[in-house]
């Protein structure tokens, strides 16, 4: 009788142990928020004047990890952010919006930080390929429609500094 209920014990541990790995298995695996960590500050001049166009709060992608992932899974990314893409050299960029969920304004620099051309509202979640006109070390992205209301254009540049 001992062997009989030592074993009807094991036979509902183990029942209990399948059902909660069954249970388990059903979950759905919810996506985690990436917030905005400012790493420095990144101020825009106007070509010609110098005069300052806007002042932003940035992320930086300087390692390659850092630079794949991007803005993807963000939900939010306010006026005054954006995040600086660092290249260790110059050459022809290629930007897409693959898992980012918030319009972008695409704005590449050359190595001297001036900006060579913009892909204005890029579409998210799109994996169009969205080029650069030439050769770019930087690309600052921010959101959608705000290079236009800042009136970017080609011959701008930026100062950027680390935290």
């Amino acid at each position: 009788m001992k062997v009989y209920r030592v074993f009807l014990i094991a036979l509902s541990t183990c029942f209990a142990l399948t059902t909660m790995s069954c249970k388990e298995e059903n979950k759905v695996i919810k996506q985690v928020e990436v917030p905005f960590k400012k790493e420095g500050d990144l101020t825009l001049f106007k070509k010609g004047t110098d005069s300052i166009i806007k002042v932003l709060d940035i992320e930086l992608a300087l390692t390659q990890t850092e630079r794949d992932l991007g803005l993807m899974y963000r939900n939010e990314l306010k006026d005054n952010q954006g995040m600086l893409f660092v290249f260790p050299d110059s050459q022809p960029r290629s930007f897409y919006m693959r898992n980012t969920h918030i319009s972008l304004d695409i704005i590449y620099l050359d190595h001297n930080r001036a900006i060579v051309s913009i892909q204005r509202e890029a579409k998210p979640m799109d994996e169009s390929s969205l080029p650069s006109e030439s050769a770019a070390q930087y690309v600052l992205e921010i959101n959608g429609g705000l290079s236009k209301k800042w009136n970017l254009e080609t011959g701008d540049t930026l100062v950027f500094s680390e935290l």
